[in-house]
C-alpha cells in the first residue's frame, strides 16, 4: 500500500519555539495555509493598547452621550407659544362735567376732558359776555367734576355755610317762587305764601320796604330782609 502523500508536520522543535513566543506575547496571531507545502512566515496582528486613563474617559464619555440621548428622545416636544393680541393698558381719559352760572352766553352742563380749566369750560359754555368783570374768578384753575363754576357773579355759598349779608345775590321779590323766599332768614312757609299772594293782589314790589304791607312783617324783619331782597 503506497503511502499518501501529506505535507510534512512541523518539527518539534519549532511547535516549542511557537508556544513561547505565544505565551511571551499573547497579542499574536499566527496564520498558516494549511494547503501549502512550505509554511509561510506567520503574519503578526497586533491589537492597538490603550491606558487605563483613555479607557475609563472613554467609557465616560460613552454614557454621558447614552444619557443624553435617552433624555432627548423622552423630552415633549416644545410648542410655539400662542400669538397674544395686543392689549392697550392705557386707559381712555376721564371727562369731566361742571355747571357754569353767570354771565356766559350758554350757561348750564358743559363736558370737558381730563386736565381741563377754567378758561377751557368757559369757553364750551360759550364764552363770557361783554363788559363780565372776571376779577375774581381763576381761569387758569384746573377743574373738578361736579363743581360749578360761577362767572361775573358771586359763586354760591357750599351747602351748610352760614350765609352773610351781601354775599349771595340778592333775591327778585318779584320774581322769586315761595320755595325762594322761605330760605331767607326769618321767613317760614306761612310767611313766603303770604308774601307771593300779596305780590298778586297789589301787583309787583316797587320797593322792598313795601315788604311792611305783608302781615307779620315789622321793622326789625325787614332789616334782615334789605341786603337780601330786591324789586
Amino acid at each position: 500500500m503506497s503511502p499518501r502523500s501529506h505535507p510534512d508536520p512541523l518539527p518539534t522543535e519549532r511547535l516549542a519555539a511557537l508556544a513561547d513566543r505565544v505565551r511571551a506575547d499573547p497579542t499574536l496571531v499566527h496564520a498558516r495555509s494549511e494547503d501549502s507545502a512550505d509554511a509561510a512566515p506567520p503574519r503578526r496582528f497586533r491589537l492597538p493598547a490603550l491606558p487605563r486613563r483613555g479607557l475609563l474617559a472613554l467609557g465616560i464619555a460613552v454614557v454621558c452621550t447614552v444619557i443624553g440621548l435617552g433624555s432627548w428622545w423622552q423630552s415633549p416636544a416644545a410648542e410655539p407659544a400662542p400669538d397674544l393680541a395686543l392689549v392697550s393698558t392705557s386707559a381712555p381719559a376721564a371727562e369731566l362735567v361742571v355747571n357754569v352760572i353767570g354771565e356766559v352766553l350758554t350757561p348750564g352742563l358743559v363736558t370737558a376732558p381730563s386736565g381741563a380749566r377754567v378758561a377751557d369750560a368757559v369757553r364750551l359754555a360759550g364764552g363770557v359776555k361783554p363788559g363780565t368783570d372776571l376779577h375774581n374768578l381763576n381761569l387758569a384753575r384746573k377743574i373738578t367734576d361736579g363743581e360749578q363754576i360761577a362767572v361775573g357773579i358771586p359763586p354760591p355759598p357750599a351747602a351748610g355755610a352760614p350765609q352773610a349779608p351781601g354775599s349771595q345775590p340778592k333775591l327778585n321779590l318779584n320774581t322769586a317762587t315761595a320755595a325762594d323766599l322761605d330760605a331767607l332768614p326769618g321767613i317760614g312757609p306761612v310767611m313766603a305764601q303770604r308774601i307771593v299772594d300779596h305780590r298778586t293782589r297789589k301787583g309787583p314790589f316797587t320797593a322792598v320796604d313795601q315788604l311792611r304791607d305783608v302781615e307779620g312783617i315789622g321793622e326789625s324783619k325787614l332789616a334782615k330782609l334789605t341786603d337780601l331782597v330786591h324789586t
